[in-house]
């Protein structure tokens, strides 16, 4: 799921800005051409909810690197659109949405970080939650 959460924050920021912008997934070492974009997700956790439900929270961060440093018109041309097209994103075909958008610049690069959260429900064999009862008595 956490491939597919990607997959969906990509497809969002391309839909959105088009083939003039990288949009890398991985580290990249060296050669970053800016503008371009980034996505990791920072702080994935799972918790049970009950039986085989799980409810997942992932911390999404996007960062922009703008085409002319120090350019705030720009940075806050992007901000906005990218708040727009990343609170929601289709995961496997599931509406999802972005919440808790906190967008902040340092040195130059702007990162937007959101949490998606979602429940799953995981595979395994089905578990009969009631046990055979018997119950002996009657009216008197």
């Amino acid at each position: 799921m956490l491939n597919a959460l990607v997959d969906a924050v990509t497809e969002a920021i391309y839909e959105e800005f088009g083939d003039g912008y990288d949009i890398h997934t991985d580290t990249v070492e060296q050669g970053l051409t800016e503008p371009c974009f980034s996505v990791r997700i920072l702080k994935p956790t799972t918790n049970q909810f009950l039986g085989r439900r799980y409810f997942n929270t992932n911390l999404v961060a996007v960062q922009y690197f703008p085409q002319t440093y120090g350019d705030n018109a720009e940075i806050n041309d992007v901000t906005e659109r990218l708040l727009e097209c990343l609170e929601y994103v289709s995961v496997s075909g599931v509406l999802t949405r972005g919440t808790d958008a906190e967008p902040h610049v340092e040195d130059g690069v702007l990162t937007v970080t959101l949490d998606y959260d979602y429940f799953v429900i995981r595979q395994g064999e089905e578990e009969d939650p009631f046990e055979t009862i018997t119950v002996k008595g009657g009216l008197t």
